[in-house]
């Protein structure tokens, strides 16, 4: 990921594409790194707030959920650990974390912590993923992004379902209700990306980043962004310009019907390509790497399908 922008016109113009429903911090979402709970509650810690929003999703009022990560202006790739999150894993009786390198501080923190609560790996769900891998590590050529899978997503979900009965089985029945109501909204999710597919199957796109692939696949999009360009951008590297080059042409050649952006970073490679999209009136849709502030993962997730399904159509 290269570094963030701070441009305020990008900041709004991310927050209208992802303006939808709301959850409140309350409720352990985007913003509020702890949720409410009882004292008694289960302490659940997570890399990132996408992955602590579906462990309170699925806990509840049961659970105390700690998210290191929880805004948008902070960088799991440079993250710096503090005292506080030594403690916010040691003390956790579930530990959910992204894996596949994307958290790498994270899961240096669960093995220095000697923690013996479960750590949740949810890169380890993925089909793709190779088996008998650690999770913790990078593996060349795979998308780390599992988030914007919504089978890795479920999969994690009922993981995490399973692992709270084990620690509160008095609560067992509350976790499995979660847990339904939830893949009710998986469900949703499905449906729309499926309703995409009938109305534009084949159509490409392209991506400053690989973020939302699994989701643009799941709509029946083809990714026709040079490896090399988007390899470059999400490693905060120089972009060759014979790759630039063949990007832009790309991207102004009409074949492209959406351009997708991380709104969480940029630089002058993907400024240029944008600046392309905007002249041939190509759609720019920006995703993000962490759920909003006041979103929860299942209407951040609408959200970034129902702004697709309408840059599709225009």
């Amino acid at each position: 990921m290269q570094k963030p922008l701070a441009a305020l016109a990008l900041a709004a113009a991310t927050m209208l594409a992802l303006a939808g429903c709301s959850a409140t911090a309350a409720n352990g979402t985007a913003g509020d790194p702890a949720s409410s709970g009882s004292a008694d509650a289960i302490a659940v810690t997570a890399s990132t707030n996408v992955w602590g929003d579906i462990a309170k999703e699925i806990g509840g009022d049961h659970v105390r959920v700690t998210s290191v990560i929880a805004s948008l202006s902070q960088d799991p790739h440079e993250y710096e650990v503090t005292a506080a999150d030594q403690l916010k894993v040691k003390n956790a009786k579930l530990i959910l974390e992204n894996g596949g390198g994307y958290d790498a501080f994270f899961g240096d923190l669960v093995k220095k912590s000697g923690s013996p609560a479960p750590v949740v790996t949810a890169v380890t769900f993925a089909p793709t993923w190779p088996q008998g891998t650690d999770g913790a590590k990078t593996v060349e050529g795979f998308n780390e992004h599992v988030w914007y899978d919504t089978a890795v997503v479920d999969d994690v979900a009922k993981k995490v379902a399973g692992e709270l009965s084990s620690i509160a089985p008095a609560h067992k029945a509350d976790f499995e209700k979660n847990l339904a109501a939830f893949e009710q909204g998986l469900a949703g999710l499905n449906s729309s990306l499926a309703a995409i597919k009938a109305a534009h199957d084949g159509q490409k796109i392209f991506v400053t980043e690989p973020v939302p692939l699994y989701l643009t696949t799941a709509a029946g999009l083809v990714n026709i962004t040079p490896d090399a360009f988007s390899h470059a951008v999400e490693e905060g590297q120089d972009v060759p310009p014979a790759t630039l080059l063949e990007a832009t042409r790309l991207v102004g050649s009409g074949d492209v019907s959406v351009l997708f952006a991380n709104a969480q970073a940029g630089g002058a490679e993907t400024t240029k390509v944008i600046g392309v999209a905007k002249e041939k009136n190509v759609p720019v849709q920006e995703v993000t790497e962490l759920v909003p502030d006041g979103k929860n993962y299942l209407s951040w997730m609408k959200d970034n399908i129902a702004t697709l399904s309408r840059n599709l159509d225009r």
